[in-house]
């Protein structure tokens, strides 16, 4: 299988999740108005999105979905901390999204962790190749998505 295609694949996976997180969050029964869970869904929301956007800053012109590295490797903002700053915001804002709306959301968010885990070891072997240096990155940023977590 071809790169690209490899990266639509990935791309896809992730789009099709989102797809089943929005249509469970409309549909389905919804969480007891004014709970805990939304209080804390919705500081995910704003902590995700907020590293969403600085991850996305950071990286500038080399900011993609797909996997394939776009541009030089970052060692800057929030790529100090951990190797996929992006994707560990994606899970906080699909998490908190759940827990706003729905307990049936909760599964297509939840399932967007082992996705986004195997796309971050998949696009870490092409930053290797593409980067002599990536392997000591790697050694010096341990998590991927959540600092002493992930």
């Amino acid at each position: 299988m071809s790169r690209a295609n490899a990266d639509r694949l990935w791309v896809g996976g992730q789009i099709l999740l989102f797809a089943v997180l929005i249509v469970a969050a409309v549909l389905a029964p919804h969480w007891p108005a004014r709970s805990a869970l939304a209080i804390a869904g919705y500081a995910l929301v704003v902590a995700g999105g907020s590293v969403m956007l600085w991850s996305g800053r950071t990286l500038g012109p080399a900011l993609t979905p797909f996997p394939s590295p776009r541009g030089a490797h970052l060692e800057r903002g929030p790529y100090r901390f951990v190797r996929h700053p992006m994707y560990g915001g994606v899970i906080a804002v699909v998490t908190g999204a759940a827990l706003i709306t729905s307990p049936l959301a909760l599964a297509p968010a939840l399932a967007s962790i082992p996705l986004l885990l195997l796309k971050a070891r998949y696009e870490e072997r092409l930053l290797a190749e593409a980067d002599p240096g990536y392997s000591e990155y790697l050694g010096r940023v341990r998590r991927r998505f959540f600092p002493g977590l992930l």
